[in-house]
């Protein structure tokens, strides 16, 4: 699958359910020079990058993945979004 765009990554936030099967988007975890900057929130996953773990109506699935991502994450406290 071809790398998501910006735009499209811009609109990768909401509710997340991690799957291992049957994903909308395979993800790998990085350190440095990820594609999107994600913040683990409790409420209001509202914008760009922030993310709410649920385990019911997802507005998206995800895979946890070691290679061929369609994209990379990072894990942050603040500032999260497309980078």
């Amino acid at each position: 699958m071809a790398k998501k765009s910006k735009d499209e990554l811009s609109k990768i936030y909401g509710k997340i359910k991690f799957v291992d099967s049957f994903p909308d988007f395979k993800v790998k975890i990085v350190e440095s020079f990820a594609d999107i900057h994600v913040k683990l929130v409790d409420s209001f996953p509202n914008s760009s990058g922030k993310w709410k773990v649920v385990e019911s109506f997802p507005d998206y699935k995800i895979k946890i993945v070691d290679s061929f991502p369609d994209f990379t994450i990072k894990y942050v406290d603040s500032f999260p979004g497309v980078k």
